[in-house]
């Protein structure tokens, strides 16, 4: 079994449909399964169309498709919800996925994409790997039970080399550079496709935490 992790998408369409069929092809007809780190929406062109290919590759292979819950994510719920709370949404990209939504309000997003998010996991995990998409906090239970840590932590994360008693992999901090970062207990996927970089997915195997390989489209 291949399992393709796919980072940061935030509404790059094209980018996600290219890196979808490289996945198709390097697979070469064996087992995978796709696990999606979250951020689907905001700030890039086209949000609306990447949950909506998201959803659909989830539909046809749902025992194959795990797709997690990013702090963009959250941060849209709490639009939709609160309406106190809009403007945080607005100046972090949500305004993007509103006009990719043709509407104009968080009030108005379509309830089966609201639906949808709001079931999304906060992790997942296999016999190797977790994968979140921030992080977990060092010292705690693994996985992090808190759940606003899965989806917003940084610090001390990024900067404890920690062992959490599997491999972790994760996104949410982008890699300007454009490569994804790997340490001995953790790698980024966030290379930061939406500011210029590429869109990542890591290929791993049942053998071992890290990756063996990157597939990226720029």
């Amino acid at each position: 079994m291949l399992t393709y992790a796919i980072g940061d998408i935030h509404g790059c369409l094209n980018h996600l449909r290219v890196l979808l069929d490289k996945i198709e092809e390097h697979r070469a007809g064996r087992a995978r399964k796709l696990v999606f780190l979250g951020d689907y929406i905001d700030r890039g062109p086209d949000s609306a169309g990447v949950i909506a290919l998201v959803r659909k590759v989830q539909e046809r292979e749902p025992g194959n498709v795990v797709c997690l819950m990013g702090n963009h994510e959250d941060l849209m719920l709490h639009a939709h919800y609160v309406p106190g709370l809009r403007y945080n949404w607005l100046m972090n990209g949500g305004s993007a996925a509103l006009r990719s939504f043709g509407i104009a309000s968080p009030e108005d997003l379509p309830s089966d994409v609201v639906r949808w998010v709001k079931d999304l996991p906060t992790f997942h995990e296999d016999g190797q790997r977790f994968y979140v998409h921030a992080g977990f906090r060092p010292g705690m239970a693994t996985p992090d039970p808190d759940e606003h840590t899965r989806l917003w932590i940084r610090e001390p994360f990024l900067s404890e080399q920690h062992d959490f008693g599997k491999y972790v992999i994760h996104g949410h901090t982008p890699l300007h550079a454009g490569e994804p970062e790997v340490h001995p207990y953790r790698t980024n996927l966030d290379t930061a496709c939406v500011y210029g970089g590429a869109l990542t997915a890591g290929v791993f195997t049942d053998e071992r935490g890290p990756a063996i390989q990157f597939l990226q489209v720029e």
